[in-house]
């Protein structure tokens, strides 16, 4: 990926120069390059935080910053490749390229948005999530300075509040959003129910609604640090806003849920994995 390319072609320039300029050896060479890289990922972390600097995160978000925006999904990335999980990717061409959407999917691990945010880097897409993710500190900062939303699901008026931003986000035009409408994921990886209120937002923004589906990122933790990990996400439906509009939020739950159901009923090895 991109970023991991960077920082090894800085280190690769680093040794280059040393074996050039101080005539070192070839091992001292190595060992700078490999300090160039390594040092590269939290020099760009810093980097990253700073620029959330610039944001007031006990206000309304009025404009992303970009480099949070682009950094938090190259970071993400780099999870995903250093923890072994090899996404496959389907559906990605009935996503809307000209107007912002709310894109719903299942949950199955703490992996899950980092492969969806990095695979849907192109289309400016933020994440409602637990409120636990952005107290974290640096990572809290930069995730709101990116777009991301938490919604106490204990609260009814705290979770009103936050699908209601949501929908201004989108009306906005500042991001699209996704939510995880279980709210959070089981041991056992059963499927829970949906909550119909995040739907509202797709209601409130008038923006079609994006029906996902997920599978294997349960298996990354055990597979970590000695096995791949192979995993799917696919774009199943895309309902237009007039669709939306004309079914309630429970019925947008029910469907939903149905649909990504069938497609976790379909056999792993059907071409999925």
């Amino acid at each position: 990926m991109a970023l991991i390319l960077t920082f090894l072609a800085l280190g690769i320039l680093a040794a280059v120069l040393l074996l050039l300029l101080a005539q070192a050896a070839w091992w001292q060479a190595l060992l700078l390059g490999l300090g160039v890289f390594l040092l590269a990922h939290p020099l760009g972390l810093l980097g990253i935080y700073l620029a959330s600097l610039t944001v007031d995160r006990d206000k309304p978000l009025e404009k992303q910053v970009p480099l949070c925006r682009a950094g938090t999904a190259q970071v993400l990335g780099l999870v995903c490749v250093y923890c072994g999980i090899r996404p496959r990717v389907l559906g990605l061409e009935k996503l809307p390229r000209d107007r912002r959407f709310f894109l719903v999917c299942n949950h199955r691990s703490g992996f899950d948005p980092c492969l969806m945010l990095y695979k849907l880097r192109g289309w400016n897409v933020s994440f409602i999530a637990k409120p636990a993710i952005l107290n974290l500190p640096v990572i809290g900062r930069i995730g709101h300075a990116a777009g991301i939303l938490a919604i106490d699901r204990e609260n009814d008026r705290n979770a009103l509040r936050t699908i209601l931003q949501a929908a201004d986000y989108m009306k906005r035009d500042l991001c699209s959003m996704a939510v995880y409408p279980e709210g959070t994921r089981t041991r056992s990886g059963e499927m829970l129910p949906f909550h119909p209120g995040s739907f509202k937002a797709a209601q409130r923004a008038g923006v079609p609604l994006v029906i996902s589906a997920i599978r294997g990122t349960e298996h990354t933790r055990q597979n970590v640090p000695f096995r791949r990990t192979k995993a799917v996400f696919e774009i199943l439906e895309v309902l237009e806003p007039e669709q939306v509009k004309a079914m309630s939020t429970n019925e947008l739950a029910d469907y939903s849920r149905d649909r990504i159901a069938a497609w976790l009923e379909q056999p792993a090895d059907g071409g999925q994995l």
